[in-house]
């Protein structure tokens, strides 16, 4: 407890330098501690956790493992350079229906289908090879061998059949870094600023619980970087403009994503009479606790980075700048910046006063997620238990009533109506040429 609170001032003391979000300002407090020495570990792997983004971090613990260095600098890929050529921002807006469960809201702020990692590698010119296999048995061994040569692999497992990280019911792909083993022990790259140690029986497990992914790996075969910096830069810009205001999938899907799910996103809040509409869609108490919760978590904490990503796409901006012709690059990145504090604002509203009990309990897990990990697992146990007996209470409690709900929502509307607006501009100056994309 002594321990957490002083991370608590040293994220308190950031936050009014900074004016960060408390999630922003955690991930990087946690991601500045030293980690305690681990023999296990590969040799030049030395950085576990941090950063504001899961792979982005990640990405960059394996290349610096690798000796990869940028062309563009001579110095190792920063998170904020790889997020962007792994795709940068994007924006997915759903409602999905699972049979006993309440209508579950999904954001993806982050580029969205094509997984960033193998991208920004590529983009990059970084060598890797990927590898799938039905065989647990064979995918197990091209592990071990990977490892043996000297190099991190970065495996797709089910995030919520790692034991620290509890949840739901069905899969969901995370990338998660293997550092190194000992006997049958993997050394697990994943959020915590120290390794998590896992028994290699519980990894499989996860490994294998991805039908479309089963055993998928990463890993970096050699320590050069031949791709081009500026053109690099400038793909991947255009990628995102792309993304953001066009087809994704090309189907009927689409209108979820980029510009036209946002204000999808915005019309829904606002809508009262539809029944696609929040005001009726979430009129039961729980399933509106459920939607703020889950409103709040993927603004800042699941699938892209805290304020929806844009204020790391905005630091990738700042960075490519001199690999981008005009002034267009470092415009977009304030504006990025201002909409990153309205996606803030608007995960912070969702939740209430009322909501305060989740708030707590939302940070709790963060804390313990970013400077436990596996260590901390029966208390993040406990507390995802917490959530769902929370869930329960505000379903059978209505602390905030019709009136307080439609209040709510009217807010929200408005806000994201601010992030469109400021999005649209940031886009516009990226379309038009002075970027030279």
């Amino acid at each position: 407890m002594t321990e957490r609170k002083h991370l608590k001032r040293l994220v308190r003391a950031r936050m009014a330098r900074t004016g960060e979000s408390y999630s922003t300002a955690l991930r990087h407090v946690a991601g500045a501690r030293e980690p305690r020495p681990c023999p296990a570990a590969l040799p030049g792997y030395t950085r576990f956790g941090g950063g504001v983004h899961h792979d982005s971090a990640l990405l960059a613990h394996v290349l610096a493992q690798a000796g990869v260095v940028s062309p563009a600098t001579g110095r190792p890929y920063t998170e904020a350079a790889l997020a962007g050529l792994g795709g940068g921002i994007g924006f997915m807006y759903a409602v999905f229906e699972y049979r006993g469960h309440d209508p579950m809201t999904t954001l993806v702020t982050q580029a969205h289908p094509d997984p960033m990692i193998p991208k920004a590698l590529a983009r990059a010119g970084i060598p890797y090879e990927a590898s799938r296999t039905s065989s647990a048995a064979r995918a197990e061994a091209t592990l071990r061998a990977t490892l043996a040569s000297g190099r991190a692999a970065v495996c797709r497992v089910n995030r919520y059949a790692l034991p620290w990280r509890p949840g739901y019911p069905f899969p969901d792909p995370l990338e998660a870094g293997v550092a190194g083993i000992d006997g049958d022990t993997v050394l697990l790259d994943d959020q915590c600023a120290e390794p998590h140690e896992l028994p290699i029986a519980d990894l499989m497990t996860a490994w294998s619980a991805l039908p479309k992914a089963r055993h998928h790996m990463i890993h970096v075969t050699g320590p050069g970087a031949d791709g081009d910096p500026r053109r690099a830069a400038r793909d991947a810009v255009a990628e995102t403009v792309a993304k953001m205001t066009g087809p994704v999938l090309g189907n009927s899907f689409d209108v979820n994503f980029g510009l036209s799910g946002m204000r999808k996103l915005r019309a829904q809040l606002a809508d009262t009479k539809g029944r696609q509409g929040w005001s009726r869609r979430f009129a039961n108490p729980r399933a509106f606790f459920t939607a703020m919760t889950r409103l709040h978590d993927c603004l800042e904490i699941e699938y892209g980075a805290p304020g929806a990503m844009r204020p790391l796409y905005a630091d990738f901006l700042d960075e490519a700048a001199p690999l981008l012709d005009g002034p267009a690059a470092s415009e977009a990145a304030a504006l990025y910046r201002e909409a990153g504090r309205i996606w803030s604002k608007i995960a912070s509203d969702a939740l209430p006063p009322e909501f305060a009990p989740y708030h707590e309990l939302i940070t709790e897990s963060q804390e313990l997620l970013l400077t436990e990990g596996a260590r901390a697992t029966p208390r993040l146990r406990e507390l995802r238990d917490g959530s769902a007996a929370l869930t329960k209470e505000y379903g059978d409690t209505d602390p905030l009533g019709p009136a307080g709900r439609a209040d709510l929502l009217a807010s929200l509307a408005d806000q994201v109506a601010q992030a469109v607006h400021v999005e649209e501009e940031a886009l516009r100056l990226l379309t038009e040429g002075r970027a030279d994309v």
